[in-house]
């Protein structure tokens, strides 16, 4: 499995189509990338979730191409899927024939309703220790045929459960999973599977159920070829459980201990979870969602168990990012916007730093220096901001960090010095032979060094974090070495011989 960089990109905001997007991957984004992950590019992709909320899964939403599309972008790039495990739109053909018809429906069984986890009812302590990342009861009543039921709906009403246990259900995902692999999708990643499987008696998030059905989902991804990323967010010891058992998962307590590392100059979360994190990784620092909390807080299931920073350090980091956004994430964050996830920050990552281009590039630094796969956020790729105008014109919060990109912006991108200088970042993470090899963690309370070896090759970071400022070392092909302590002037492009650059 290659480690080299990945790009996130929904492919309507980024080149407008899946040709266009690899137009983009094949032309100025030429040599950097070995995979891509295209976000939900389904019918339709613009639904109320942005593409979250299937009406058909099996099927590319025709405005933005075909599976042959799809196919001719895996020939040359590790395409990366969302197989939406959890839910499916309220006005898919199937909910739509259960909303007629009810349990004379063929696909009745395929919805999860209330009853089904709670056959007798549910007492106030089941209701009450239901773990869900919106605020209320994930029930929304509805009229199936002439009967009014409650359905399970874990993130919004439109949004309509799965019932995964059920014959109607597991037939749904498989062809869901076989509509993907055999568009030529090499990597599946299962989108809000900690909430797929409800049981009485639990939190029904991430219970031993859970791992069974996430055993058993990545074993049949396997089989149809493809390896299998895990979307999750919660406490850090989940992480490193989830990662003992699958291909992968993300690091999602990166973002903000690198954010609280810049903020306050204090390094030592960051090196401790440096130290102990699965490296089956793929380290992001932005995604199509927001900048996680929980991941590094104490647990929500259980209180009395620590976070990877205390609830006073989380104020600080969450202040410290609406401060240097000039108050612009406080308006998209929690109660303020629609669409809400309480235990995230809405924030480009650039304006999560206040701007500071330089604390930017260290950043980035430190997340494609990390053992793992580098994805990186199209908006974080162009050195995107804040979209305020976006966010106005929906009231969705997570909109101010999916920018619509014309070309003429990615153009414009492409020539500014932060840009160029993380490509050039990128570049040398794809190319290095270092990278190839083991990577050693050092450093204290204020200072961090990531220190990559194989043979004689040698690529080395020294980030200190109370300046803040970094220095890169690398070795040449004669394995001389050569250093650059200034990330945005120009000479990381000095790191990467010509010949290693053309591979």
């Amino acid at each position: 499995m290659s480690s080299g960089p990945q790009l996130i990109a929904y492919a309507d905001r980024l080149g407008g189509s899946i040709k266009g997007l690899q137009s983009l991957l094949d032309g100025p984004f030429a040599g950097i990338f070995d995979g891509v992950h295209v976000l939900p590019f389904y019918t339709p992709f613009d639904g109320a979730d942005a593409g979250f909320d299937p009406v058909d899964h099996t099927a590319v939403d025709p405005r933005l191409g075909t599976w042959r599309d799809v196919k001719d972008l895996a020939e040359r790039y590790r395409v990366m899927a969302d197989m939406i495990v959890n839910h499916v739109s309220a006005s898919s053909a199937e909910f739509s024939d259960v909303l007629a018809k009810g349990d004379r429906s063929e696909y009745f069984d395929m919805f999860l309703k209330m009853s089904t986890v709670y056959p007798d009812g549910a007492t106030e302590a089941d209701l009450a220790g239901i773990y869900r990342p919106r605020p209320g009861l994930p029930f929304t009543p509805m009229t199936l045929g002439d009967r009014r039921r409650l359905l399970w709906t874990t993130f919004t009403s439109q949004q309509v459960d799965v019932d995964v246990r059920s014959a109607a259900g597991k037939a749904y995902l498989e062809r869901v999973l076989g509509a993907l692999t055999d568009g030529g999708v090499a990597m599946v990643r299962l989108d809000a599977v900690g909430y797929s499987v409800k049981t009485r008696g639990t939190s029904s998030f991430m219970t031993p159920d859970t791992f069974d059905f996430i055993d058993d989902l990545a074993a049949a991804a396997r089989s149809h070829g493809a390896e299998v990323l895990v979307e999750i967010h919660g406490h850090y010891e989940l992480q490193l459980k989830v990662a003992a058992r699958v291909d992968l998962v993300y690091d999602f307590a990166l973002p903000p201990l690198v954010l609280y590392a810049l903020h306050t100059g204090e390094a030592a979360p960051l090196r401790r979870w440096l130290l102990i994190r699965p490296t089956n990784c793929v380290t992001v620092l932005d995604t199509h969602d927001g900048i996680g909390v929980v991941d590094v807080g104490p647990d929500q299931i259980e209180p009395h168990r620590p976070g990877l920073l205390t609830q006073e350090q989380i104020d600080v980091l969450i202040e410290g990012i609406h401060q240097r956004s000039a108050g612009q994430s406080r308006l998209a964050t929690g109660w303020a916007a629609s669409n809400v996830d309480i235990y995230q920050v809405n924030c480009t990552y650039l304006d999560a730093l206040g701007g500071d281009e330089r604390a930017y590039l260290i950043a980035r630094a430190v997340q494609v220096f990390t053992p793992g796969i580098p994805q990186i956020y199209y908006v974080g790729l162009l050195g995107g901001r804040n979209d305020m105008e976006l966010l106005a014109h929906t009231g969705v919060g997570r909109d101010i960090n999916r920018h619509f990109y014309s070309r003429e912006e990615v153009d414009a991108a492409l020539a500014d010095p932060l840009v160029s200088a993380l490509l050039d970042l990128l570049r040398l993470r794809r190319h290095h032979p270092a990278f190839q090899g083991d990577c050693a963690i050092g450093g204290d309370d204020r200072r961090i060094t990531l220190d990559w070896r194989h043979g004689q090759h040698r690529a080395c970071l020294d980030v200190n974090f109370a300046e803040p400022g970094a220095t890169l070392t690398t070795t040449d092909q004669r394995g001389g070495l050569r250093v650059c302590d200034d990330l945005l002037g120009g000479g990381l492009a000095d790191l990467i011989p010509g010949s290693w650059q053309s591979q």
